[in-house]
């Protein structure tokens, strides 16, 4: 598997991490920012793009995250754990220092 298909395997499941927080009951200003990072990250997985594209998409998904101030919610929190390591493989990928964080 090339570093190529291993961070459009990254964005795939990090997209899956944000959809699956969507029908979880959490507050409503994280709320809305899983729902912008769930949307900007199912285009990075969904649309054919050049990979610098998609590599700018995770990094916005990887700054909206950063403004999370918490998340309540046990199972949301787990997938934003997630959703964070997989961004941060697909980063450190594109610069060169990434590897498979194993999940």
């Amino acid at each position: 598997m090339t570093d190529n298909d291993s961070d459009r395997a990254h964005v795939a499941e990090l997209a899956r991490h944000l959809e699956a927080t969507s029908e979880l009951p959490i507050e409503r200003s994280s709320s809305r920012v899983l729902g912008e990072a769930e949307a900007v990250a199912r285009d990075a997985a969904v649309s054919d793009l050049e990979d610098e594209i998609v590599r700018e998409r995770v990094e916005t998904v990887r700054d909206l995250l950063d403004e999370l101030e918490g998340v309540d919610h046990e199972e949301a929190r787990a997938h934003v754990e997630a959703a964070v390591e997989h961004c941060d493989v697909v980063l450190g990928n594109a610069n060169g220092t990434g590897g498979d964080a194993g999940t």
